[in-house]
């Protein structure tokens, strides 16, 4: 008997050699394209009553599910809530989370199923990146007080999800354009790396798995970030000139590529 799509994903993710290679999607966008249909998520839902917000979250596991049958997906990532409020939102992705388990075994099928748990600093957006540019010429210490405050915020929902059952983690963090990194390597390794370390670990503790997302080209700081100790690496993007043999050659032994 072959291994279910879920332990095919954690022989891939820990160093070992599945029956095949595991896929999945970060963020499948084709749903109208390929099912008729699209997840259920936005304000427009925060006021409905609690009965019609699970009704909803049954089918968007439903439409998980679809998306992981037809293409032959190990991993389900799952991000998609009826509510754009807190913490309604996390309660949310926690039943459909639970909705996509049970239907799932109830089929004899199984699926390693993570969530969003980045709490590093991305590619900062419009008055963010006024903001950051100046603390970072003028009061560093700011930043680590962000970047602390980050780390508080995210590993309290975290534990709520890891306590609820989800298998692992996806940190969704960009760190880099086509052409370099945001930050410099040594910034890079002042305020951002430690903090991925830490948060990394926090999840290496709860027996969660972990697959660091970033865009771009993060050559420069490619070894920083196997450092910091995620089980996989995605995406190695080639628009980013992204070169995955070589990063295989530096680094395969030592972390999973996607």
């Amino acid at each position: 008997m072959g291994m279910t799509h879920k332990q095919r994903a954690i022989v891939a993710l820990t160093g070992g050699t599945p029956d095949y290679v595991p896929t999945f999607e970060m963020a499948f966008q084709l749903t109208e394209e390929a099912f008729g249909r699209s997840f259920h998520q936005g304000p427009e839902y925060d006021g409905l009553p609690e009965e019609d917000r699970l009704a909803l979250c049954r089918d968007n596991a439903a439409l998980y599910l679809e998306i992981a049958r037809r293409y032959e997906h190990s991993i389900v990532m799952v991000a998609h809530a009826p509510s754009s409020i807190f913490p309604q939102r996390d309660m949310e992705l926690v039943y459909t989370m639970r909705c996509i388990r049970a239907q799932a075994l109830a089929a004899g099928e199984d699926y390693l199923l993570i969530t969003h748990g980045d709490a590093t600093f991305a590619i900062p957006e419009g008055d963010h990146l006024e903001r950051m540019i100046a603390w970072l010429a003028d009061e560093p210490e700011r930043l680590h007080a962000e970047a602390e405050q980050l780390i508080t915020h995210t590993c309290g929902r975290s534990l709520y999800y890891a306590e609820a059952g989800f298998d692992g983690f996806a940190l969704c963090s960009d760190y880099a354009f086509n052409a370099n990194p945001f930050f410099s390597p040594p910034r890079f390794a002042e305020y951002v790396a430690p903090y991925l370390r830490r948060i990394l670990q926090a999840y290496r503790g709860m027996g969660k798995y972990t697959i660091k997302h970033t865009d771009g080209n993060i050559m420069p700081i490619l070894d920083q970030i196997v450092n910091a100790g995620p089980h996989a690496l995605h995406s190695l993007d080639p628009q980013g000139n992204m070169d995955i043999a070589e990063v295989k050659r530096l680094y395969g032994r030592r972390i999973a590529l996607c």
